[in-house]
């Protein structure tokens, strides 16, 4: 599973309750690199400002277990050289932790673009009994905000697509919040999961533990909620497998497309309680 690089109400489950749905997948513990490149077979024009070239890496760990709750780390370095002017690059460093029940969320993003100072981003999410959730922010300013029912916080949200993956896959829909942006944004998703797969795994030669592991082709489409009629503000597609582990992944900004190869993946020790 990856935090959101940049990354809800199913349709699977429209009257989702405030409580983390059962069966829920079993998530493995890992710890996963990834190199990052520009796809350059795109399509898309090039102007000045489009990226002719890019380069980056991709670190993610991801701990817990149902009854411990789940951590995130995730850093992410990308360097974009344009047609024309300097390159850019940025920086994101993500933190985040998800209660077992997912009713809880705490986050610190920070972020740096071109060598300039960090911009933070710190607080919490809290789904209460009625389901309602509210944001309390302490970075960059403090602030409090009901974003409505029916969100679902990153992990639960990789639940239910593997879920109703297993389910046969087909098109689902969610409102998810991550702290991300300006810690005010709920994202309205799409998603869509293929057949599983039956070829061998193209992550394998890289992450041979994976070669065994039941996976489907997903495209996830994130949207500014509060931006009718817009198009997504970018498409994650990659196999998600069976354990929450992400495949290689294609990031589609509109303009441009990243590609996010699976170069190292370290499944650690199972919590006790999630065995």
């Amino acid at each position: 599973m990856i935090a959101r690089i940049l990354v809800s109400t199913l349709a699977l489950a429209a009257s989702s309750a405030a409580v983390r749905a059962e069966p829920a997948a079993s998530l493995a513990p890992h710890r996963a690199g990834y190199e990052i490149t520009l796809i350059d077979d795109y399509g898309v024009p090039h102007g000045g400002q489009v990226p002719v070239a890019a380069a980056g890496v991709i670190a993610y760990e991801f701990t817990g277990s149902r009854c411990d709750g789940y951590a995130s780390n995730f850093r992410q370095y990308t360097q974009l050289q344009r047609s024309e002017g300097d390159p850019i690059s940025s920086d994101i460093h993500a933190v985040t932790f998800e209660d077992g029940e997912a009713k809880r969320m705490r986050f610190q993003i920070d972020s740096t673009t071109a060598g300039g100072e960090p911009t933070p981003i710190a607080g919490s999410a809290m789904r209460a009994d009625g389901g309602d959730t509210t944001i309390a922010l302490s970075k960059p300013s403090a602030a409090t905000m009901d974003i409505g029912k029916d969100i679902l916080f990153p992990t639960e949200h990789v639940e239910r697509i593997i879920a109703r993956a297993k389910d046969g896959g087909g098109p689902m829909e969610a409102r998810v919040y991550d702290g991300s942006d300006t810690g005010k944004k709920v994202f309205q998703t799409l998603t869509v999961i293929g057949k599983e797969a039956a070829s061998p795994s193209p992550d394998a030669d890289d992450a041979p533990s994976l070669g065994k592991i039941r996976r489907w082709p997903v495209t996830v489409s994130y949207f500014d909620e509060k931006a009718s009629d817009a198009p997504p503000e970018y498409v994650l597609s990659y196999d998600l497998y069976e354990n929450g582990v992400s495949g290689s992944l294609k990031l589609d900004y509109g303009s441009f497309a990243l590609s996010a190869k699976l170069k190292r993946l370290e499944l650690l020790p199972i919590p006790t309680c999630a065995k």
